[in-house]
């Protein structure tokens, strides 16, 4: 289940949103709930009716839907590959960045994944 492209081209080249604006802040979510993409949980709640619902991490069916796109270059991560990121292995020490095009991530957003991933 990936959002249908004309609802995301509006996000690809950004940087945050209103409620983050750092220039790390480059990636949207696809929210489980919904399948709609927001650049955080706030414009999620702003804009529907609903709770935000985590993405389940359980199985490998989980970790290999795409729910993370990178704004910079437009690629969707999946769960896992994203997750893998803020991992803290030695492949990734302490900048999480995309695997597709290099742009650096908010390592702050680890702070966050229990709000947007089952973990």
């Amino acid at each position: 289940m990936t959002s249908d492209p004309s609802e995301t081209a509006h996000l690809i080249g950004g940087v945050g949103c209103e409620h983050w604006n750092s220039r790390l802040d480059v990636v949207a979510i696809r929210f489980h709930c919904c399948g709609r993409t927001y650049p955080c949980l706030h414009c999620h709640d702003e804009a529907s009716d609903h709770p935000v619902t985590p993405w389940p991490t359980d199985t490998s069916d989980d970790l290999a839907v795409d729910a993370v796109m990178c704004r910079c270059c437009g690629t969707w991560l999946s769960v896992g590959e994203y997750l893998s990121l803020y991992a803290g292995s030695a492949q990734h020490p302490e900048r999480p960045a995309c695997p597709h095009c290099a742009a650096p991530f908010n390592p702050g957003c680890a702070r966050h994944t229990h709000l947007y991933f089952q973990v």
